[in-house]
């Protein structure tokens, strides 16, 4: 009996705790928002908050149908804890008393979140380990924090620092530490792909819509954070890519329309292939242009519209070339199962002899579709008049 109530006690404080970090994380972030507003660029604060809510509420979504998984769990305290570090360094902008307390917390937060993307990176999607012997790497992300979070704390590096250690023991724990951390995202993300190699189905699918996302992180995140504080395209391009990533573990997890990211996938390579095509197509011709009628066009914009017409008569060709060069090199199953139909169906116009069509169809439909067994009905319309 005492088992029993404990049981039931317990069970309906699981599903709350997600929502009450949620409910944390939306009334820090407000209050950040209303300190840091005219102190800094409004987009950087925005950018910030929507990064917060965005880990928030994904973890929230993960954690209330599988409580089991850590990764929601992960993704609730990393909402909670950039809204925190954002409200503290929001109070450097009138003063407050804590303010030197939170450019010491805000120094060395972010070894913390490095570790917790290891970690999800080590558990996704199935918030299991491959095997016990990737528990080292828990390991050495503790170790590292172990280091690198005193010797950061503690640097003299940083002039706002009011708890500085002058040691070369810290310099030399920071950079172990640092190694340590190294390391383990490194072998975080190749027990990713090693999981990925050895998943099948539903497993596979998840990890794809993960791996698609880390795809469009990386190389937007390595473009765009240098030119954080020069243009708000920059800024709107980086808060795209952090969401992305929660956005896109949250839609494996709970198996929404995974099988639809083949069709993504395509999509993102195609339009992405002939957006660049396209935009050095008319950028060479504009200045190929410009050169080869400088002295007829001089001041006028006829470089320019010659150059947009040809884009534009380009676009339907170039697409349909790029879309069979990605079915063909990417997608080949579907590209040869099209290749099958088109045959097919050329065929189809000459064929008059019925046995011929029906064992043709048949063969069409177990190389395009596979099946575990194919039959073929046909009525008999003659035995059926009356």
């Amino acid at each position: 009996m005492t088992a029993t109530a404990a049981g039931t006690s317990e069970a309906p404080t699981r599903p709350r705790l997600p929502w009450l970090l949620l409910s944390i994380t939306l009334l820090l972030v407000p209050t950040m928002v209303a300190l840091s507003l005219g102190e800094e660029p409004l987009f950087d604060t925005l950018a910030f908050s929507a990064i917060a809510i965005a880990f928030a509420t994904t973890g929230v979504l993960v954690a209330t149908r599988q409580p089991d998984n850590p990764i929601g769990w992960i993704f609730c305290g990393l909402g909670v804890w950039y809204g925190f570090t954002e409200l503290w360094e929001s109070f450097a902008y009138h003063s407050l008393p804590t303010e030197d307390a939170g450019s010491w917390l805000i120094g060395w937060s972010w070894i913390l979140d490095g570790c917790s993307y290891a970690v999800i990176f080590l558990l996704f999607p199935t918030g299991r380990l491959l095997s016990c012997r990737w528990r080292r790497v828990l390991w050495m992300l503790g170790a590292a924090c172990a280091f690198a979070i005193p010797g950061q704390a503690f640097t003299p590096d940083n002039p706002d620092n009011p708890l500085v250690v002058d040691s070369p023991v810290l310099e030399a724990a920071f950079a172990l530490g640092m190694v340590l951390l190294l390391v383990s995202i490194g072998t975080a993300l190749v027990s990713l792909g090693v999981r990925y190699r050895r998943s099948v189905g539903v497993e596979r699918l998840q990890l794809r819509q993960f791996l698609y996302a880390g795809a469009i992180f990386i190389p937007i995140m390595a473009t765009s954070v240098p030119f954080w504080y020069q243009s708000v395209v920059a800024q709107a391009a980086s808060a795209f890519a952090v969401i992305l990533l929660p956005t896109a573990a949250a839609v494996s997890i709970l198996r929404y329309r995974l099988y639809d990211i083949d069709v993504v996938i395509n999509r993102t390579l195609v339009y992405g292939s002939l957006t660049a095509t396209l935009a050095a197509v008319y950028v060479g011709s504009v200045l190929l242009l410009q050169l080869a009628l400088s002295g007829l066009t001089e001041g006028s914009g006829l470089a320019v519209a010659a150059s947009t017409l040809a884009v534009a008569a380009l676009f339907r060709p170039v697409r349909g070339r790029i879309q069979r060069t990605v079915d063909r090199r990417f997608f080949r199953s579907r590209y040869d199962a099209t290749q099958t139909l088109q045959a097919f169906g050329a065929r189809l116009r000459d064929e008059v002899d019925l046995s011929a069509l029906s064992a043709d169809l048949q063969a069409v439909v177990q190389e395009t579709m596979r099946p575990v067994h194919v039959s073929l009905w046909l009525r008999d319309v003659k035995a059926d008049a009356p």
